[in-house]
């Protein structure tokens, strides 16, 4: 029960810390700049926790959980990504919603690779 609590609390203060990201980014672009940004960060962050990095941070497997499952699962989001991305393309803009797509694939996966090389480093493996 304990651990369920941590992952309750860690995912509110994700899902608060996307909302204030998105909010900064308000009427700034058309694009949705908040949403990839809270991605990609999101995946450098759980890459490297996963690759060692977590041990660093806390031995406690109910802390490590709430923070990889609550905190991160919370932080990013894909069904918004899935949503602007069909928005952009009802509003035709096709070649942005392109953009978006391929940067949030391939970028999450560079940036994957880029989280799991700093969290083995981290750790010396």
């Amino acid at each position: 029960m304990k651990t369920e609590l941590l992952v309750g609390l860690a995912g509110a203060t994700g899902a608060i810390c996307r909302i204030a990201i998105s909010e900064l980014f308000t009427g700034v672009l058309t694009f949705p700049i908040a949403t990839l940004a809270v991605n990609l960060c999101g995946t450098l962050l759980l890459c490297a926790l996963s690759a060692g990095a977590i041990r660093k941070v806390s031995s406690n497997v109910g802390v490590q959980t709430a923070i990889m499952t609550g905190f991160l699962g919370s932080f990013t989001t894909f069904s918004a990504f899935s949503y602007e991305t069909v928005t952009l393309f009802q509003q035709g803009a096709v070649w942005i919603a392109i953009f978006y797509s391929m940067a949030s694939i391939f970028g999450g996966l560079a940036i994957g690779f880029m989280g799991m090389t700093i969290g083995r480093k981290s750790v010396g493996t």
